[in-house]
């Protein structure tokens, strides 16, 4: 029964396995586009160190343009959600309506403002001479394909919120299928190096763009129109997604910002510290994706029921999304501990680099679980629309770690800056469990008490 019906009826444990699940997956294979370019580009005869450093600068830049898709989608769907549970299906198409038209004109003012301004910026966030070659012919290519980077992520999140999670999945899946198949076909064989891998990956991803826009024209429930924009709307969808975008863009810029700070305190190691926080924030990828598809792609189900006023049906749903992050974050903590440097010996056949890359990843990993319960809060208040919640309670986990890497170069080695993670996954849970506990009976009630007055 797959479909925005299902939101509200389905016994709510089946319902968010069925989502979760799926979800979970399908950020675990996007996960393989950044991934997968990595491992190729790292293992470049000759040039693989260099070209893996470039690309690792580009990394975090391409996320945090990226995180547009986010606020548009994620700002969107939860608005999306909470009319279909009050049973107004044209206001959730013309959110809808808007999101996509919102998402097409900011991806082509983004691509074409960062192609204007790459080369400050990517000496900025941490290119040398040496790797600047490398990251400017990637980060080139990727960014003519904004438009479908930005569509296929952010328009995927109104298919997935509507219950079609299977569909969403298979969206990512084409695409990243298509990039496997690809990569090695354009760095090796056409012996196109970096730009290759770009050029796979914006290919990829075309066919991402064009599954998704099909789907949510013909196939979906509530599906994309055009005309009727409203101001008000869009300023409706970029209130709510301002949270989720800006804790993408702040965890991109503290990696550019770390990337910046090895390369200044690590002296002649500069390079090959940034080749390592390369390796370790791929991994940490594989981490918080699938962990965020889980808190994520389930917002559906909380933006419905809220819209609703099933408020038992959200706090079970709640309880079920909880028990599935911690559970994610700590085989995640195991697979770190015990496999970590096979995962690093994917990117390089550099023995210390892998050995240095291991230690980093056992490292960022300590505090992994509470940061479940840190995703499922903040993702379950913006789920209800509550930003003035979501957005302190990621923020306040965002300064515990700025702050960290700023202050612990100064006092200790380059490389113990790892320690940022573990000690910013520690100190926000410490405030999002108590202010959750706090306040979600309270704010349950009020959605109940303003439906009453509705009435």
């Amino acid at each position: 029964m797959e479909g925005q019906n299902a939101l509200g009826r389905e016994k709510i444990s089946t319902l968010v396995l069925k989502i979760a699940l799926p979800s979970m997956l399908a950020q675990f294979v996007s996960v393989l586009y950044s991934i997968v370019d990595r491992m190729y580009v790292g293992n470049i005869p000759e040039v693989g160190n260099l070209s893996l450093a470039g690309v690792g600068v580009c990394g975090p830049i391409v996320t945090m343009i990226g995180a547009f898709a986010s606020w548009i989608g994620i700002g969107g769907t939860p608005l999306m959600g909470i009319a279909l549970g009050e049973g107004r299906h044209e206001r959730a198409q013309k959110i809808l309506a808007n999101s996509f038209v919102m998402l097409c004109t900011i991806s082509v003012a983004v691509g074409a403002i960062a192609a204007l301004v790459r080369e400050p910026m990517l000496y900025l966030f941490g290119a040398s001479d040496a790797t600047f070659p490398y990251a400017e012919r990637y980060f080139l290519i990727y960014i003519s394909g904004t438009l479908f980077a930005l569509v296929s992520t952010g328009m995927n999140q109104f298919i997935i919120a509507q219950g079609y999670a299977k569909t969403g999945m298979l969206s990512i899946v084409i695409g990243a299928v298509m990039n496997i198949i690809l990569d090695p076909v354009f760095i090796y064989i056409f012996d196109m190096g970096v730009s290759g891998a770009a050029l796979a990956t914006i290919i990829s991803q075309a066919a991402s763009a064009a599954f998704v826009v099909t789907f949510l024209l013909k196939k979906s429930n509530v599906r994309i129109t055009f005309g009727g924009y409203d101001l008000s709307v869009m300023g409706q969808i970029l209130k709510l997604g301002l949270t989720p975008f800006l804790i993408i863009a702040v965890d991109n810029v503290m990696i550019i910002t770390m990337n910046a700070l090895l390369q200044k305190y690590g002296g002649a190691n500069g390079d090959a510290l940034i080749n390592c926080n390369t390796i370790v924030q791929s991994f940490m990828l594989v981490l918080t994706m699938p962990l965020g598809g889980i808190s994520g792609g389930t917002q559906g189900i909380i933006s419905y029921n809220y819209g609703a006023c099933n408020t038992e049906r959200v706090l079970k749903a709640q309880k079920y999304i909880f028990g599935l992050c911690i559970g994610y974050t700590a085989l995640l903590l195991i697979a770190a501990q015990i496999a970590g440097g096979l995962f690093a010996s994917l990117f390089t056949q550099d023995s210390e680099l892998i050995a240095d890359a291991w230690r980093a990843i056992k490292i960022c990993t300590l505090a992994v679980i509470p940061l479940g319960a840190q995703y499922t809060i903040v993702d379950g208040f913006t789920a209800m629309g509550q930003v003035q919640l979501a957005l302190p309670l990621s923020f306040w986990r965002k300064l515990v770690y700025f702050a960290t890497i700023i202050v612990i170069p100064l006092i200790f080695e380059a490389d113990m800056i790892f320690y940022a993670e573990t000690i910013s996954d520690i100190f926000g849970p410490l405030v999002s469990i108590p202010v959750y506990m706090l306040v979600i009976k309270k704010l349950l009630a009020k959605r109940i008490d303003s439906q009453k007055l509705k009435a």
